[in-house]
C-alpha cells in the first residue's frame, strides 16, 4: 500500500467510524453491527500503527483510552459552574415562578428537563476539536479530565457542520448507564471486592481514574445542556440545544420528552409527574426535573445570586423505598468463591417493578443491620439491578425471631467457607471442585477482555462442564469437533466456529493471557503491569512478595493473592497444560523497541504536533523508559509541548531536571 493510499483509507475509515459511532450512541440508530463495527476499527487502528503520520488528533481509536495520567492538572473555568437551587415541594415551586413573574413583566415561557444523577462537565471546542474538559470543581476551578472524556463514545471529538463558532464551551452531566453499573458491581463482587454504592459516586470516581483505558471500558455515557459562546448565536435555550445536536452533540431529546416547553405551573408538574411515574424506565438514573426560563434576554434581566442562577431551579424526587416481609436468606458463588447473601422477599412494588430480591453483600452487612429472617425490612433501589435492604422496621419485629446464622459451608459443594482477616468477603476453599466456581473462571478465561473466543458463552461453558468434557480452561485446547457434534443444540458450523476460535485466541498476548487466568484482584491494569515487568510466566512464578510489591503500583494484597495462585500444583500444571498447547505466556518483543531510556523516569506536559501524548508514553515504554505525572526530585527527563503548565516547568527549573521538545525526544530515541 502507498503512503497515499494509507492517508485516504485512514481518513475514510476515521469519517465511517465517527459516522456509525454518532448513530449508534448519541441518536439509538445503528447502521452497522457491533462485530463489523469492532473490525473496521481494527482495520484502522492497523493503518495507524503503519502510518502515524496519518492520524487524526480526532481519530476514534481514542475511544479505547490508553493514556495515563498521574496528576490532573486544576484548570480555572473562563466562566463560573454554578449550582442550582433545590425544591422538593409544589409550594416552593409555585412561589419560584411567582418571584420571576415579579422582575419579568412579559410572558415566560419555561423548559423543562430531566436532572441527570451524575458528574458535571464543562467542554471546550476550538474550530470543531474537542481540546478540553473539566470537572466542576469549586465552581471557580476544575480538574482537567480531557483524556478521559475522549474515551465516552456520546461526546464527539469533532462536531458537525461547519456553522459552529470558534470557540465555545458545552456544558452537561457525565453518568453511569444503570446496566453497565450493575456488571461493574457483580464483577466486583466475584472478585471479593465491595460493590460501589450508587452509579452517580461511580461515574465521578471513574472521571478521576489515572489510566483512560479504564474509563473506556466502564458505561459511561452523556448529555449536554447548555452552551457558551462570546458571542450569543440563540435567543433562547431550547433553540440552542437544536442547534447543538446539529452539531453532533447528544442532548436531551424532545421527541423522548426528555426537555419540553411549558408555559405555567401545570404545564410544568405534568412534566415533573410524568417522568415520576415513568424515570425508573430509563436506562440511568434522574434524581428530579430542572426548570429554566428559556428566554436568554429574561435570563439576563434576573441574573444569579452568589451561588445560584435566578433563572433556574431543581425539583428534586424523593428517595424511593418499601417496606416487605424478609422471607430467607440464600448465598450466591462467584467464579472467585465469594459468597454473596441474598434477601428473598415477599414480592412488592418499588420503582416500577416487583422486587423479590435483594442484595445483603456480607456478613458485616447483616449484623450491622441486625437482620433477622421474618422482619420487615426497607428496601431501596439505588440504580443497582437487584435492589438493596437498608434497614429494618423494629416495631413490627415478632418477639420470638432469632439473630440470622450466616452460612459456614458452599450452598453448591457443602465445603466449610473461609473468611480471611481483614477481609469482608467468605469464600469457598474449594476452587477445583466447586461447579460454580469452576464455570465462572472458564467464562471470564474466554470472555472479550481476555482470550476471547468466538463461539463460545456462557451457555456453551455450561454445557462443556456439565457434559464431562472440561473442568479448566486447559481442557479447552484439547477439544476435538467430533466431541462436539453429539451436544444438543450443536451444527457442524458451530462446533467448527469453536474449535477455530479456541485455536485463533494462541495468538492472544500474554497480559490477556494473564488476565484470563482469574487470579483475584489482577485485573486488566494489573495483569498488564505484571506482564511488562516481569516478561514471562516462569519468571512471575518464580517471583517473591517482596519482588512484586517492588512493582509499581503492586501492594501487598495482591503480591499475596499472586502468590497463593501459583503455590498451588494444580493450577501450576494448568499453566504448564497452556504452555504446551501454545499459548503466550511471555512478551513479544516489539520491532523497533530497545534500552535507549532504560532506568529514566520521563514526565510528558503540554500538547504536541508530530505525536499524540499517548504515542509519547508508548515510545518511552517502548524504549525502556517509565511514565510519570509529576515533576520529583526521581524525574529524569521532561517532554515539554506547547501550554506545558507553569508550575511544571518552574519545579522542572528549580530541580535542575533537563526539558526537551518533541523533536529532540525523536532524536534521542532514534525515531
Amino acid at each position: 500500500m502507498t503512503k497515499e493510499e494509507a492517508k485516504s483509507q485512514i481518513e475514510e475509515l476515521s469519517k465511517e467510524l465517527m459516522h456509525h459511532n454518532h448513530q449508534y450512541y448519541v441518536l439509538d440508530n445503528p447502521e452497522i453491527s457491533d462485530y463489523d463495527f469492532d473490525q473496521k476499527l481494527k482495520q484502522l487502528q492497523k493503518l495507524e500503527e503503519a502510518f502515524p503520520e496519518f492520524k487524526l488528533s480526532t481519530s476514534p481509536t481514542q475511544r479505547v483510552g490508553g493514556d495515563v495520567t498521574k496528576n490532573f492538572e486544576t484548570v480555572p473555568h473562563k466562566t463560573r459552574m454554578l449550582s442550582l437551587a433545590n425544591t422538593y415541594s409544589k409550594e416552593e415551586l409555585e412561589d419560584f415562578i411567582k418571584r420571576i413573574g415579579k422582575s419579568i413583566s412579559d410572558p415566560v415561557e419555561f423548559v423543562c428537563e430531566l436532572k441527570y444523577d451524575g458528574a458535571a462537565i464543562g467542554i471546550t471546542y476550538k474550530n470543531g476539536i474537542l481540546t478540553r474538559a473539566l470537572t466542576r470543581g469549586d465552581g471557580t476551578q476544575g480538574d482537567d479530565i480531557t483524556a478521559n472524556v475522549r474515551t465516552i463514545r456520546s461526546i464527539p471529538l469533532q462536531l458537525h457542520g461547519n456553522d459552529f463558532p470558534e470557540e465555545l464551551e458545552i456544558r452537561g452531566e457525565i453518568f453511569m448507564l444503570l446496566e453497565g453499573f450493575a456488571k461493574l458491581n457483580q464483577q466486583r463482587i466475584e472478585d471479593g471486592e465491595e460493590p460501589f454504592a450508587n452509579p452517580r459516586n461511580t461515574a465521578s470516581g471513574t472521571l478521576k481514574m489515572q489510566d483512560s483505558s479504564i474509563v473506556a471500558s466502564r458505561s459511561l455515557d452523556c448529555f449536554l445542556y447548555y452552551i457558551l459562546t462570546d458571542d450569543r448565536m440563540f435567543d433562547n435555550h431550547f433553540e440552542s440545544m437544536q442547534k447543538a445536536a446539529q452539531w453532533g452533540f447528544k442532548v436531551p431529546s424532545a421527541e423522548k420528552n426528555y426537555i419540553a416547553k411549558a408555559k405555567n405551573v401545570d404545564e410544568i408538574f405534568d412534566f415533573i409527574n410524568y417522568w415520576e411515574e415513568h424515570r425508573h424506565e430509563l436506562p440511568f438514573e434522574i434524581d428530579g426535573i430542572v426548570v429554566k426560563v428559556n428566554d436568554y434576554a429574561q435570563q439576563d434581566k434576573l441574573g444569579f445570586t452568589a451561588k445560584s442562577p435566578r433563572w433556574a431551579i431543581s425539583y428534586k424526587y424523593k428517595a424511593e423505598q418499601v417496606s416487605t416481609k424478609l422471607n430467607s436468606i440464600t448465598y450466591q458463588v462467584g467464579r472467585t468463591g465469594a459468597i454473596t447473601p441474598v434477601a428473598n422477599l415477599e414480592p412488592v412494588q418499588l420503582a416500577g417493578t416487583t422486587v423479590k430480591r435483594a442484595s445483603l453483600h456480607n456478613a458485616d452487612q447483616i449484623e450491622k443491620l441486625d437482620l433477622r429472617v421474618g422482619d420487615h425490612v426497607y428496601v431501596e433501589k439505588g440504580g443497582e439491578i437487584i435492589p438493596k435492604v437498608i434497614g429494618v422496621d423494629f416495631d413490627q419485629r415478632p418477639p420470638d425471631l432469632e439473630p440470622v446464622k450466616y452460612a459456614t459451608h458452599c450452598p453448591e459443594c457443602n465445603t466449610e467457607l473461609i473468611r480471611k482477616e481483614g477481609e469482608a468477603q467468605h469464600y469457598c476453599p474449594n476452587d477445583d471442585g466447586c461447579p460454580p466456581q469452576i464455570k465462572g473462571r472458564i467464562q471470564h478465561f474466554i470472555s472479550r477482555k481476555a482470550m476471547d473466543i468466538e463461539g463460545m458463552g456462557g451457555e456453551t461453558v455450561d454445557q462443556f462442564v456439565n457434559e464431562g468434557l472440561i473442568s479448566n480452561y486447559a481442557d479447552l485446547y484439547t477439544l476435538q469437533k467430533e466431541q462436539l457434534l453429539p451436544l444438543e443444540r450443536m451444527a457442524e458450523k458451530s462446533a467448527q466456529n469453536i474449535i477455530e476460535g479456541i485455536e485463533a485466541s494462541k495468538s492472544i498476548p500474554f497480559e490477556r493471557v494473564l488476565f484470563g487466568l482469574g487470579i483475584r484482584y489482577v485485573g486488566e491494569t494489573v495483569a498488564k503491569k505484571l506482564a511488562r515487568h516481569f516478561a514471562n510466566i516462569d519468571t512471575l512464578m518464580a517471583a517473591s512478595l517482596e519482588e512484586l510489591t517492588n512493582v509499581d503500583e503492586i501492594g501487598s494484597r495482591i503480591a499475596e493473592s499472586v502468590t497463593t495462585f501459583f503455590s498451588d500444583p494444580a493450577k501450576v500444571g494448568t499453566v504448564e497444560r497452556m504452555k504446551l498447547a501454545g499459548l503466550q505466556f511471555e512478551v513479544v518483543q516489539q520491532e523497533g523497541e530497545s534500552t535507549k531510556l532504560d532506568g529514566k523516569t520521563i514526565v510528558i506536559s503540554g500538547n504536541f504536533e508530530r505525536y499524540s501524548r499517548k504515542e509519547i508514553k508508548e515510545l518511552i515504554e517502548k524504549h525502556g523508559g517509565k511514565n510519570t505525572g509529576s515533576v520529583s526530585g526521581k524525574t529524569d527527563l521532561i517532554v515539554a509541548g506547547e501550554g506545558m503548565g507553569p508550575s511544571k516547568r518552574k519545579k522542572a527549573e528549580d530541580l535542575g531536571v533537563k526539558i526537551i521538545d518533541e523533536n529532540e525526544f525523536a532524536e534521542l530515541i532514534g525515531d
